[in-house]
């Protein structure tokens, strides 16, 4: 038996309701209302303050990051073939006398900012003996990153990143609310702890002012340049911001990076973030591929060779080397580690040279 209170009260909102002060389901369809705007500015008010999202310009435009700086450095992504080659490159310049760690600003994306953040922080050579390692037992990598069957959810994420026609804000916010949704094995503080285990990064803080790391919000597709001082404004330790920028959709992560949700720093209309580091007097940039060629990790149309023309529109010089992979290669296989690392070192024989003549 309802009670008259009760009675009263459901009386009353049937009133209510009725005379408009409330929308029913029917009436959902308001003139004018428009979910995507409005979720998109009440998010945009929220975060305003955290100082994460950089949005890439639309026209070539120096940084303020980057103003007054002479060397620069930009490592693109790749998975773990990528980290590999890179622990091998770099490991010959070093052997050749071109320290990399010489530049003055380091921006990093999903592999480059493994090694950007290890070189900077000084535990490179940690990075290569473990890699050299893990060449020889690739096994015993692939359980710290288990890449089983993926299951209906890990498909998802993978399909929309990889059949994205380009990389508006609409699509990047596709791929990214498909990656929140997918049931990954690797995830939460297991995401982290790899970067951790293998470059000694920090877990508690950043500890090197010139290392910037990239990442994308899922939710509204924001790219997210992220530095020391936004990182200690937003309590981001340094192996933290690593994991979320290769964080690849359907795979691992989501990462979290202050109250934003990130995925991997690749999945953004710009190749590899030239723009960051506009207006410094020269950057060495280096990329897997050209962005349209070889191995890729999402289908976001790029050319590098346009990103590196813009970055020189700026005053900037630019040295681009292109890494390459091998037919066949797949960037996430384990057992890509060992040829990787022999390719990476080789390719240092010939680069070295003109590295040292670019940044003398």
């Amino acid at each position: 038996m309802i009670s008259p209170n009760r009675r009263g009260f459901l009386g009353g909102a049937a009133g209510f309701f009725a005379a408009g002060a409330l929308p029913l389901s029917s009436r959902a369809a308001t003139a004018g209302y428009d979910p995507d705007a409005m979720a998109a500015d009440i998010s945009a008010k929220l975060f305003s303050g955290d100082g994460l999202a950089r949005p890439a310009p639309e026209t070539p435009i120096v940084s303020d990051l980057a103003v007054g700086l002479d060397r620069t450095l930009v490592l693109g992504g790749g998975g773990e073939y990528y980290v590999a080659w890179y622990c091998g490159f770099f490991h010959g310049l070093l052997e050749l006398g071109v320290d990399p760690n010489m530049a003055d600003m380091v921006v990093g994306t999903s592999a480059g900012a493994y090694l950007g953040s290890a070189l900077t922080s000084g535990h490179f050579l940690r990075l290569r003996r473990e890699f050299e390692f893990f060449g020889n037992f690739p096994k015993l990598f692939a359980r710290m990153a288990p890449l089983t069957s993926p299951n209906a959810s890990q498909q998802r994420a993978q399909a929309i990143n990889l059949q994205v026609k380009d990389g508006s804000p609409a699509s990047i916010r596709a791929i990214g609310h498909a990656a929140l949704a997918a049931d990954n094995k690797v995830n939460g503080d297991s995401v982290e702890r790899l970067p951790w285990l293998l470059t000694g990064d920090s877990r508690t803080d950043w500890p090197v002012a010139k290392m910037y790391t990239t990442a994308n919000d899922c939710y509204t597709g924001e790219r997210l340049i992220i530095g020391q001082a936004v990182a200690r404004r937003n309590g981001i330790p340094l192996a933290h911001a690593a994991a979320a920028s290769s964080s690849l959709p359907g795979t691992i992560g989501p990462t979290l990076l202050g109250q934003r949700y990130c995925m991997d720093g690749g999945i953004a209309r710009t190749w590899a973030h030239t723009d960051v580091v506009a207006g410094s007097r020269r950057a060495l940039v280096i990329t897997l591929t050209n962005g349209y060629e070889g191995s890729l990790l999402s289908g976001i149309p790029h050319n590098v060779h346009t990103e590196i023309a813009a970055l020189e529109a700026t005053g900037t010089k630019a040295m681009l080397i292109i890494a390459g992979t091998p037919p066949g290669v797949k960037l996430l296989d384990p057992n890509q580690i060992q040829p990787a690392l022999q390719t990476g070192y080789e390719r240092a024989k010939s680069e070295a040279p003109k590295i040292r003549q670019f940044w003398a």
